[in-house]
């Protein structure tokens, strides 16, 4: 009985491994996770191969812009603020290189976490015995 004194007909279930559409290993996922191994690859691909560069190339470029507007104004008050500008840019662009490197590691090792969790579940759930013994649990 739920909250409302209705009959609660909610049940668990455990999916299996063996590829079956709602298991977490089918190759075109479940609906249990919001994405699938080759959605977090193919998410991680992309910060390696677009992201990634693209954000080196445009903070490099921004960097040295800056660098050569300062040179240019040496000597007069706005030249200091620019050096400054440029050196928080710097810290800035290392920082996100940083955290898009961070969240590409994430995403390619999530998949195998979720994986390895699934199977020792599963295992531990086997060891217990056939599913007469697992009902009046």
């Amino acid at each position: 009985m739920n909250m409302s004194g209705e009959a609660d007909n909610r049940a668990t279930r455990l999916n299996g491994v063996d590829g079956s559409p709602a298991s977490p290993l089918a190759s075109g996922g479940g609906s249990i996770f919001g994405s699938t191994p080759t959605e977090k690859n193919a998410a991680a691909n992309t910060i390696e191969t677009e992201l990634e560069p693209n954000t080196k190339k445009a903070t490099g470029g921004a960097k040295e812009n800056t660098s050569a507007a300062a040179q240019s104004l040496d000597g007069w008050a706005t030249a200091s603020g620019l050096k400054k500008v440029a050196e928080t840019w710097d810290q800035q662009a290392k920082a996100l290189m940083g955290r898009l490197s961070a969240e590409k590691a994430s995403l390619r090792s999530t998949s195998g976490l979720f994986v390895r969790n699934d199977i020792r579940t599963g295992d531990e759930l086997r060891a217990l015995g056939p599913k007469s013994k697992l009902e009046g649990l």
